[in-house]
């Protein structure tokens, strides 16, 4: 039974940090791509970060580049979304997503980053 399962989310003042989780089972988490998402209430989810399979790529949307890392575990079967100087805009439910191809690929059940005062 394919799982991805989240964990890191709470609440966090401004200009803090928090590291999200992502552990995956039942696949071969080595040969996927991994994602984090995240959706904001009202709004559209939005990719955050990609990291390729052999985690040597990474990619970020512009609003969180210089402050989030997404990295990987192979051996763990897990991945991480490193999140620093976080602003009250980032607070959404963060998905973790594997990708294999077009046809293949898995979500999460998400976890709750909120950021305020």
């Amino acid at each position: 039974q394919v799982q991805l399962v989240e964990s890191g989310g709470g609440l966090v003042q401004p200009g803090g940090s928090l590291r999200l989780s992502c552990v995956a089972s039942g696949f071969t988490f080595s040969m996927y791509a991994m994602r984090w998402y995240r959706q904001a209430p009202g709004k559209e989810r939005e990719l955050v970060a990609t990291i390729v399979n052999a985690g040597g790529t990474t990619t970020y949307t512009e609003s969180v580049k210089g402050r989030f890392t997404i990295s990987r575990d192979n051996a763990k079967n897990t991945v991480y979304l490193q999140m620093n100087s976080l602003k009250p805009e980032d607070t959404a439910v963060y998905y973790c997503f594997a990708r294999r191809d077009y046809y293949v690929n898995y979500w999460g059940q998400g976890t709750q980053v909120t950021v305020s005062s």
